[in-house]
């Protein structure tokens, strides 16, 4: 059983923000650009077909309007909050996607609040292949999913950005089966405050490669749930699938980690 049909078999008729955002409810065949064509998942002024999940709150609950839309972007804000107090999030897209290229530009417009882990400043990423948000338990920080990390420069910090990190997943490097948590790519972290490009492919082939205002960063295959749980509990996914641990499709998130931040031209091809 593939874990949407699992979601959907648990939640049949759960809807969210008015739509449905079930792998079950929502066919991926509706979410397919035609082929070669790209197709904006952000219209510019609303966030309409996106759901937000925050650590310690409810699906669909936007707490304190972290996820807003200006100026043609969507804005991660903390300009509502008396402190951070890991409330860690992310913005899902409505539907599942396999394979597929998707683009965006972000920046950093904002220092990051002052109680923000120093890890996590100027610290955000792009999720993708992750478990359907209905599957994650109120208090998870982060999805079982694939990140392709953004990060901005910091004072006294060497920082490399487009890096992967696998929160309750696995990844093949260099044909090696790969259990560290994150992998850096050799590329220095772009300046803040300016606007920078993303693209990520997940292939046919297996492959995933992450770029960065248009260069190759990070390449990658094999994609996989961790069995053993790891930082983020996938156990249940992987029982789901009958013990099975490949990955053949997954929702996107985009992250809000406690420094401000914004995307926009989100945009996809899908490939299958």
């Amino acid at each position: 059983m593939r874990i949407r049909e699992y979601v959907f078999a648990l939640a049949i008729g759960s809807c969210v923000l008015g739509g449905c955002v079930l792998g079950g409810c929502v066919e991926q065949g509706g979410d397919r650009s035609p082929e070669g064509q790209w197709r904006a998942l952000f219209d510019g002024h609303t966030l309409d077909g996106w759901t937000p999940k925050i650590r310690g709150h409810a699906l669909g609950d936007n707490y304190r309007d972290t996820f807003r839309v200006q100026d043609g972007a969507i804005r991660v804000s903390y300009d509502r909050y008396d402190q951070f107090s890991e409330s860690y999030g992310h913005l899902f897209y409505q539907a599942p996607f396999r394979f597929y290229r998707l683009r965006l530009e972000y920046r950093f417009y904002a220092p990051p609040l002052p109680e923000t882990p120093d890890w996590a400043r100027y610290n955000s990423g792009v999720m993708i292949l992750s478990q359907p948000p209905e599957t994650m338990a109120q208090s998870a920080s982060f999805p079982v999913s694939i990140e392709a990390q953004i990060l901005g420069p910091v004072e006294g910090e060497a920082r490399t950005n487009g890096n992967v990190c696998t929160p309750g997943t696995h990844i093949v490097l260099n044909g090696q089966l790969e259990t560290r948590h994150c992998i850096n790519s050799r590329t220095s972290a772009q300046p803040n405050g300016q606007w920078h490009s993303i693209e990520i492919d997940v292939l046919p082939d297996g492959r995933i490669i992450h770029r960065l205002n248009g260069a190759v960063v990070m390449e990658y295959s094999g994609a996989q749930l961790d069995p053993d749980g790891g930082m983020a509990d996938s156990k249940p996914l992987v029982a789901a699938q009958d013990g099975r641990t490949d990955i053949v499709d997954g929702y996107i998130s985009l992250q809000s980690e406690g420094s401000p931040i914004e995307f926009r031209n989100i945009e996809v091809m899908t490939l299958d």
